[in-house]
This record gives structure tokens, sequence and C-alpha cells, in this order.
């Protein structure tokens, strides 16, 4: 009887483990900022909050646009990747330490922090 109780004890657990949700990956905290050509055609400021580490985020505003954003600043506790291209696709890509500011001339289309 001890044997059947031990049993059904462990898999108990088992399953209850496989049930509870799995932590989200680590935030990079902090905000990346940058800057966009709005549909009015002037310069504005973007920014992601806290964002997710080890997950590709695609610029929201230069999705399905022909222009990518550009000057980017990482003011997060994480290294930031950068890429020209869509997907943290391509050759084209800067690695920017916290706190990083980098000119006008650098564009990105999306980032991925460590």
């Amino acid at each position: 009887m001890r044997l059947r109780n031990t049993v059904a004890a462990a898999l108990g657990a088992l399953l209850l483990s496989a049930a509870l949700p799995t932590s989200p990956a680590a935030a990079a905290t902090g905000d990346f900022v940058y800057t966009y050509v709005g549909l009015n055609g002037l310069n504005l400021r973007g920014e992601l909050n806290d964002p997710n580490s080890r997950e590709c985020i695609n610029i929201p505003q230069t999705v399905g646009s022909v222009l990518p954003a550009f000057a980017p600043r990482n003011f997060t506790t994480s290294t930031a990747t950068v890429f020209l291209d869509a997907d943290c696709d391509g050759d084209t890509y800067y690695v920017m330490e916290p706190g990083k500011r980098l000119g006008d001339r650098l564009r990105l289309r999306s980032v991925i922090f460590s």
C-alpha cells in the first residue's frame, strides 16, 4: 500500500509541475530608444520598454515601411544587437553595449537583447 501511495504522490507532483507555466524570457531593464519617420514625414521618437531578452523584436514602425528606423540609443541593462533587416536577419548588424548611443547614420529594422 505504501508503494502505491508513493507512486501516486510522485505522479501527482510530476503532473502538477508539468501544468505550471514556464517563466518568460528575462527582460532587459530600461528603454531602447530610436527615431523613425512618421506618416507626416516628421522624425518621431519610438521606444521599447523593458524588452524581452533573447527574442528578436521587429521595430513596429518599420514593418511594412520602406524606411528603416535610425539613431538607436540603448538605455537598457543588456547588450543590444541591431539589424538592418527585419527578423534579426542579414549580414548588416551592430552590437550596442548598455548606455551606447549611435548617430543618425545607423539604420535598423530589428533588435535582439542579450
